[in-house]
Formats: C-alpha cells, structure tokens, sequence
C-alpha cells in the first residue's frame, strides 16, 4: 500500500512524539534493527579531511534517511524536527551507528556548532525555518569566524557591517572555514559598533552562501585536502532579520558558538549524527594495521594498541562524566575545555600509535588503495590541527583555569578600551 508524502510526514511526526517518552533501552533495541535493516556498512575512511561533492551529496542523503527513519536531531526539541530524547539515548545512538554508513560530513559544523547556537540563540522563526531544513538534510551550515590578521583573538576582527535602512552592508574577510564551499548558510560574526570595547560592538548574522558580492577560496593543505576556505565581503548585503541574537550583543551569540564548538570538537555533543572516525580512534583500525605488517602478535605493538583503547574508554567516561556534571550544574558550561583539551592529547596519541606500528608503510602505503597504511601517514601530517581545531589547546588551559578553577584573567591591554582607539597592524 502506497502512502502519499502528507501520511508519511504525519506517520513521521506522530512517531517522533511517541519516541520522546521512550526508555534507553528500547530505543537502543530499535536504533540496532533500524541501522541493520537500513544503512549499508561504513566505507574505508579516505584520507585527510577531503570531501568530494559525492560525499557531501551522500550525507545529505543519509541525513534525509535518518530523518525519515525517526533517528534525526536525536536531542532536537520536537518542534524543531528532533525527537527531545536526552544525550543518553543520543550516546546510544551513537555506540549502535559505529561500523554504519553515517552523514559525519555534516556534523561539524552544520549538526553540533551551527544548528546547536542557532538552537540557543536564534529567532523563533530562524529556528523554525532552518532547523527542520537541517535535520532532513536540505541545508548545511559553517561558521564565518576567523580573520586572517586575528589569530587567536576573535573579539578583535575587524571585517564590518554597517548599517543602512533596513539592511546590513557587510565587507571584509575571513578565514580557515571549514566546509564553506559546500554550505548553504553561515553564522557570520562582524564588528557593527567601533566606539565601544571590542567585545561589546559586535553582531552574529545568518547569511546566505549564495549572497551577491561573497566570494569563497579553497586553501590548499599540507595533507592536500583543501577543506578550509578563505572568504572576502564586497558590499554583500544582509536583511535585517538575519540578526541571530541582538544587534552588539554578537559576543554573547559567538561564546556559545565557541561552548558547542569546543564540546563537538571533543567528542562530546550531543546533536551528531554518528561518530566522528579518524586514524586509530577505533582501536580496529590499529589492529588492521598490525596485522597487514605483520606485527600482531609483537609484545610491544599489542601493549601500544592497548593503551590507545585505554585512552579511548577514559575520553569516553569523561564525556559522560563532565556532559552530567554541566547538565546538572555542577559545572559551568567552560568545563566543556577539558573534555576538548583532552580530546587533542587522545588525538595526538592515537595518530603518534597508528605511526609507530605502520612504520615506513605509512609513508609508502597509498590512502586510497591501502587505506590502512597510507592513511597513518595522512594522519600524522593532519596531527597538529588537533591542537587548533575548536580553539587551540592553549586557549583551553586559559578557559579551564580562569572559568572553571577561578584563577585570575591575564592581562589584555586593549581591555575597556573603545576599539577605534585600540593600535592594530603593528
């Protein structure tokens, strides 16, 4: 019996207000046949942090079946196109969906930074218009942050907005935007007010990607890929409804951003579809390796591979441990830096493992036709953004010892001081 697509989107939303009631267990029993019965096997992870359009069009696909499976936006309000479940059926969700087919192309940062701030700071009619569009796969979001003279200080950008009638003029540049070639919409961070304290004069906007007057540039890695991108603003216009929080208060809007980022970066949103997959965070792909350079049974490669799943199972529980103690507000939303700084201390120790036990192979092994080898190499190369992504984990020692431990700020010479008057280019 065929359905038409107005029964099946009402089947859909009536099955999605029976799930918010659903225990762990029983959802964790019908994610486990759903994915069985659905979703292929994963592919081999390729190398670097590439995606072709093939892959961005198969994540939106997969999306789109999660979405009509009922196993979108797990942690999603229902009226927003999620299920309202809690982050522990998310959690298992997630532990189900390793060795499947999933949409990790979307995850960061459309799915945990993106449509997470927009979850939190957004309009009522900007949540409802993109969220569900999000969820079914249809849009695609990135984050406009970061300015090629900013470094690490993203309160001081100076890329503008100023305001004329009922619209924004927006010009400048940024920077490192991962994805953004394949995006429909960005979060845009901007200065709009320069006779106030640098924090204080800036607004958070929606922009569309396809926007007259913006232009995107891929950046070239050392590993080849060239996922980041550098954007430039020339007189690109923005409607006064794409403000995503209040016109000046764009600080507030960019901290949460930065909470969601430093959490996904770390392994421990809970708005993913899937776990991320990278060299040997899945213990498998360690042994795979030892195992085609024939050192599986060697003392020292088996102790390597069991300490590398150590520190995976630690990383775990601390996700669980510090995402509880945030909920319940044991923590403030900062200690979300400890699971992100840890989490690149894990990375770097599981590329450093799948070096050591690949060997020259790493090198010589090709990331497309031998995945296993040529990928360890691949890795290595791509090591140290683990330290930068999400903010770097310099920042994350601050963050943790002036929010979470109370220690005192360091000092910032342009601290209250009007940002017209503050020295720059020097």
């Amino acid at each position: 019996m065929s359905t038409t697509p107005t029964e099946t989107s009402t089947a859909t939303t009536a099955s999605r207000g029976s799930a918010a009631t659903e225990s762990v267990d029983s959802f964790r029993d019908r994610a486990r046949r759903w994915l069985a019965d659905t979703l292929p096997p994963a592919p081999p992870i390729t190398s670097g942090e590439q995606k072709s359009p093939e892959v961005w069009k198969r994540a939106r696909e997969l999306q789109r079946i999660l979405y009509d499976g009922g196993f979108a936006g797990i942690c999603f309000p229902t009226e927003y196109g999620g299920l309202g479940l809690s982050a522990a059926h998310q959690r298992a969700f997630t532990a189900e969906s390793r060795g499947y087919e999933m949409p990790l192309a979307l995850n960061v940062p459309t799915l945990t930074i993106c449509a997470a701030t927009l979850l939190d700071m957004g309009s009522e009619e900007q949540k409802r218009t993109h969220l569900p569009a999000v969820l079914r796969g249809q849009e695609a979001m990135v984050q406009f942050l970061s300015e090629p003279r900013g470094g690490s200080d993203l309160a001081g950008l100076t890329t503008r907005a100023d305001r004329r009638g009922d619209r924004w003029i927006l010009n400048g540049s940024k920077i490192w935007s991962s994805g953004a070639y394949a995006a429909d919409y960005a979060l845009c961070l901007a200065r709009t007010d320069w006779e106030v304290p640098k924090h204080a004069g800036l607004t958070m906007f929606l922009l569309p990607i396809d926007s007259p007057g913006l232009t995107i540039r891929r950046i070239t890695q050392v590993d080849g890929s060239t996922e980041f991108c550098q954007e430039f603003f020339d007189d690109v216009e923005i409607p006064a409804d794409a403000v995503v929080g209040e016109v000046n208060d764009g600080w507030a809007v960019a901290s949460r951003l930065l909470q969601h980022e430093r959490s996904a970066v770390g392994g421990g949103s809970p708005y993913a579809s899937g776990a991320e997959q990278h060299s040997g965070r899945d213990v498998r792909g360690l042994i795979e390796i030892a195992r085609r350079t024939g050192q599986l049974d060697d003392p020292r490669v088996r102790e390597e591979i069991g300490a590398a799943h150590a520190m995976n199972m630690v990383h775990d529980q601390l996700i669980a441990h510090v995402g509880a103690r945030i909920a319940a507000g044991d923590l403030p939303p900062a200690a979300g830096s400890v699971v992100r700084l840890f989490s690149a201390r894990n990375s770097w120790f599981q590329s450093d493992a799948a070096l050591h036990i690949a060997g020259a192979a790493a090198a010589t092994g090709d990331p497309g036709d031998d995945p296993g080898l040529g990928r360890a190499g691949q890795d290595y190369l791509f090591r140290q953004a683990w330290s930068l992504a999400g903010g770097s984990t310099e920042m994350a020692r601050n963050i943790i010892s002036e929010r979470v431990l109370g220690m005192p700020r360091e000092y910032a010479a342009d601290r209250d001081v009007p940002f017209n008057q503050v020295q720059r280019g020097r």
